[in-house]
Parts: structure tokens; sequence; C-alpha cells
């Protein structure tokens, strides 16, 4: 049977250079699995694989959307399942490595059959919420969807917008599109977690913010400032540095917000991430360990 080995972890912790010498080892491309470093021009701000990266491994999904696009879960499920179906012609294990949760889980788990949102109805809802406000969003949720309302963190915008377009444009509760309910995959999945000591992640992730304003992230912000309400430019690095070039923060105070919502952001991937017993954790300085434990489990699946 077809295998999937997915390499995971907090943003800043290492996983491009791994998944470079796992894919090496394995023959295979890599799928990339990161909702920001698919779309074209954000090199710096994503963290995006290199030039040089990409001529040692064929990578997927890095830079091929426009920023403008809208892309979700659900589509890049489908858009990797249709790929690896490609790929296990003259692969019998590919690589996917990334850190972006529910992209992960879409592939490894699946995600609820949720309708498509068509632009007029995600129009009348950006609409409303510029003009009514998230509260009065929130309080249509609770009327139409109660048992939703109870559980959604009610400052989360982007959830409680999803969940009324769902409604709006289904004629049901978005709660009863959520059954998660494990889909059947025809690879199997292997999964290598990997982490470090929280100083020395957190250490990593402050340089990483350092090179990044080195390399000229303010820049690239300048360059794509006209797109700063598309979602792909709602991500930590840009939003903070928009302050800067609208004159409501000094540049210093910008880089260490940066810096503390990585570490947020990283804090948010483990703990989604530790839920999964399946992963076996790793740090990513173990090449050999991990190499060794990926032979082992490969060979033992063969065995099977």
């Amino acid at each position: 049977m077809k295998t999937l080995v997915v390499l995971l972890g907090p943003t800043g912790v290492g996983k491009t250079e791994l998944s470079l010498s796992l894919a090496e080892m394995l023959g295979c491309p890599i799928i990339n699995c990161d909702s920001r470093q698919v779309f074209q021009g954000l090199r710096i701000g994503t963290a995006a694989p290199t030039a040089e990266q990409q001529s040692r491994v064929k990578h997927y999904f890095v830079a091929t959307l426009p920023i403008d696009a809208y892309y979700s879960a659900a589509q890049y499920e489908a858009d990797v399942l249709q790929l690896t179906a490609e790929l296990y012609k003259s692969h019998d294990v590919l690589l996917l490595s990334g850190g972006s949760m529910m992209y992960i889980d879409a592939v490894c788990h699946g995600i609820d059959d949720i309708p498509t949102v068509s632009e007029a109805v995600r129009t009348s809802i950006k609409e409303r919420l510029a003009t009514e406000g998230l509260e009065a969003l929130a309080e249509e949720l609770r009327r139409i969807d109660p048992e939703y309302y109870d559980i959604v963190d009610k400052k989360n915008t982007r959830r409680i917008v999803h969940a009324l377009e769902i409604c709006h444009m289904s004629g049901r509760t978005y709660t009863s599109f959520r059954v998660c309910k494990q889909k059947p995959r025809p690879f199997r999945i292997i999964k290598i977690g990997l982490n470090r000591p929280r100083e020395e992640l957190f250490g990593r992730i402050n340089a990483r913010v350092d090179k990044m304003m080195a390399n000229g992230l303010l820049d690239e912000v300048r360059q794509y400032a006209a797109y700063r309400n598309c979602n792909a430019l709602n991500t930590v690095g840009y939003k903070e540095l928009f302050q800067v070039l609208d004159g409501v923060w000094e540049l210093n105070m910008a880089i260490e917000r940066i810096k503390k919502n990585t570490r947020v952001y990283a804090k948010k991937q483990l703990t989604w991430f530790q839920r999964d017993k399946s992963i076996k954790w790793f740090h990513p300085d173990d090449t050999e360990l991990i190499k060794g434990y990926l032979n082992q489990t490969l060979h033992e699946h063969d065995m099977a």
C-alpha cells in the first residue's frame, strides 16, 4: 500500500531543511502544507522554500496562487488527493511537510463536506460586517445556530463570518455540517512531529524575525499594501507592519509584536498537534534517528 509521510511541527522549529533531507532519502517530491506559502509574492514573510531549496527537491503548493485568490482547507484536501493519485503512479512514498493544522487534518482525516460559498454571499456578509459590526453578526448566529454559537470564539471574526456564510448559502445550520467523520484514504499515514525545548524554539523564532527584517520584509509588505484586506495577508508579520505603514506603530514595536505573535502561534500549533497520539515526536537535530525510525516503520508496513 502507498504511504504518506507527514512531517509537522510549530513555525520556526526547523522543518524545511529536514524535509529536504527526508525527500532526498525517499526519492520523492515535497507536498508543501502551509496555508500562506501557497500564495505568490509572500516569500520573506512566510519563510517560503528558496529557489535553491526548490531546485534540490521538487515542491508542490509553493507560490501557486495569486495573492487575492480564495483558498481553503477543503480545496487543499481536494487538490492534494488529486495530486497524490497522480504521484503514486511513480512513487510508493510521498512526503507532506508543513505546520498548517487544518490543512494537515484535511489531508489525513478529511473535513466535513461544507458547501462552497458563492461570491455574492461572501460579499454580502463582508459588507454587513463593515456596516453592522461583529457583535450584530454574532447575535444573528446565536439566533439561527445556537449550538455553534455556544462553542465559537465570539471575538474570532473569521469563524463567525464563515458560519454565517454557510448558513445563508445552504439554508441549514453550520452545526449540521460538522459531523467530523474520519474519511478513508487510499494510503497509509506516518506522522513525524518536530519540537524543541521552549526557550530554544522561541529563540529561533526571534532570530528568524530579525532575519526576515534584514532580508526586506518591510519592503515586501509595502509592495502588497494594496492587498492588505486579502486573506493571504491576514497573518503574522504582515498585519503588524501594516500598522507601521499607517503610522500607528513604531517599527521596533511592530517587530516585537511579530515575535510575540509568532510565539503565540507556535504554542497554538503545539496544543493542536499534541491531541494527535499517532504523532511520533523528535528533536529536529536527530536526523539519523528520524531516518532510522522512518525506514523501520516503512519496512514494518511493507511486511504487514
